[in-house]
């Protein structure tokens, strides 16, 4: 056990950890959430948590990680200076925060260190952070021995990398997967999803495909007027690479496949998108309307990370007899036994909203799961109403303020 010099409380030491394994400023997919243990407005008993820490670790979760739950955990590739990477695959490593303040008894670094070892069973690199002045050069010596990186925490919120870990593979749990799907260009974030119509993503890899302008022959065959939108939704369900800059776009070997439908089925990708002015403003179901389109979208659809869970779950809810079950019902049943993607998909990260609906524990609070304001409109309005053109979902979706999540229905149109 050993002592700080000077009073920095673990919220403000993961707070400072965060700013600098996360910065604010970074434009990569990178994501992390801190523990739901932090959401609450007082860390002990008369010192409550500052407003600007709280908003600090937002979004929280509750991520089980190793053998328990890790004060901090996120995806992102980092600087050489904070992780030595001698061989990583194509992702982003997985890492774990173990933070430690201080208590009336000194700050328990060597549990932080044993604590954070333990998150390598599933994580890739594992932190202690600590304040700066109580670390030993024995902590250090115990976490180069584990391959435990210690973070150095001061009084301002400097945050220096004491000791390096190095990076180790290791196999990817369902928790795990949550927050490598938050971190993809798939994730659920407020503009992942900005339309509802499955046509207006399968309409942009043909536009691109084509001779001229993209956007010219999205508005001439009348496919869509948001191309902004439609390209971003495009690359969130894997259409499309969407790398920033003007030439950034590039098929993938699932949009590849929309444009052999078409010039198969149509004989020119020109050709497929005339048959877009046909279904301009229409509100019936797209696989109705255009069964063999609607199937290809329903086909997209499925290589969505988020959709096959979805079916998988409310197949088994509706073989358990509940057939029609609400949007609470289902976040609900779905959290049981997915809670951390779960948390994910449905529940918005911002505004304290996590705070609202999850308990200290990550319990859900179901009458908070009533307010559809609580929701990500890409999911429960955008993702839904694709599902149900597809012939997936019985029901459309519905904005969060027009949302009534007890009578909002997710039910299979056909389960088996």
């Amino acid at each position: 056990m050993s002592s700080a010099a000077r009073s920095l409380s673990e919220p403000q030491v993961l707070a400072h950890a965060k700013r600098r394994l996360f910065p604010a400023d970074d434009e990569s997919t990178a994501y992390a959430v801190a523990d739901t243990q932090f959401s609450k407005a007082e860390w002990l008993p008369g010192h409550p948590v500052e407003p600007a820490v709280r908003d600090a670790l937002a979004p929280f979760n509750h991520v089980r990680i190793g053998g328990g739950y890790p004060d901090l955990v996120g995806v992102r590739t980092l600087e050489s200076d904070l992780l030595a990477v001698e061989r990583l695959g194509d992702e982003p490593p997985l890492i774990a925060i173990e933070a430690k303040g201080e208590t009336s008894g000194g700050v328990d670094t060597q549990l932080g260190i044993v604590q954070a070892y333990d998150r390598l069973h599933e994580a890739n690199a594992a932190y202690l952070a600590a304040p700066a002045a109580a670390i030993s050069e024995t902590d250090r010596t115990l976490a180069r021995e584990l391959n435990v990186g210690v973070l150095g925490v001061d009084s301002a919120g400097a945050v220096d990398a004491l000791e390096v870990p190095r990076v180790v593979g290791n196999r990817t749990t369902s928790e795990a997967t949550a927050l490598r799907f938050q971190a993809s260009a798939q994730g659920v974030a407020d503009a992942s999803f900005g339309l509802n119509h499955p046509k207006n993503y399968l309409g942009y890899p043909l536009a691109h495909y084509a001779a001229g302008d993209t956007a010219a022959l999205l508005s001439e065959y009348d496919v869509v007027s948001a191309v902004d939108s439609a390209r971003q939704g495009a690359a969130f369900l894997g259409l499309i690479e969407d790398e920033v800059g003007l030439e950034g776009v590039e098929l993938t070997s699932l949009g590849e496949e929309v444009v052999r439908f078409a010039t198969t089925r149509c004989g020119s990708v020109e050709a497929a998108l005339a048959e877009f002015e046909d279904w301009y403003r229409s509100r019936a179901r797209f696989v109705d309307l255009a069964p063999a389109w609607g199937r290809l979208a329903r086909r997209v659809l499925f290589a969505y990370p988020a959709t096959e869970l979805l079916v998988t779950e409310l197949q088994t809810m509706h073989e358990d007899g509940i057939t029609e079950p609400s949007l609470v019902d289902a976040v609900t049943y779905l959290h049981e036994l997915h809670p951390s993607f779960t948390v994910e998909l449905f529940i918005r990260g911002d505004d304290g909203v996590r705070s609202r609906v999850l308990t200290e524990d990550g319990e859900l609070r179901r009458s908070a799961l009533e307010d559809g304001s609580v929701y990500h409109s890409p999911t429960v309005f955008q993702l839904k109403a694709m599902l149900y053109h597809t012939g997936i979902l019985t029901e459309r979706g519905a904005e969060p303020h027009r949302l009534e999540p007890l009578e909002d229905v997710w039910a299979l149109r056909e389960p088996v």
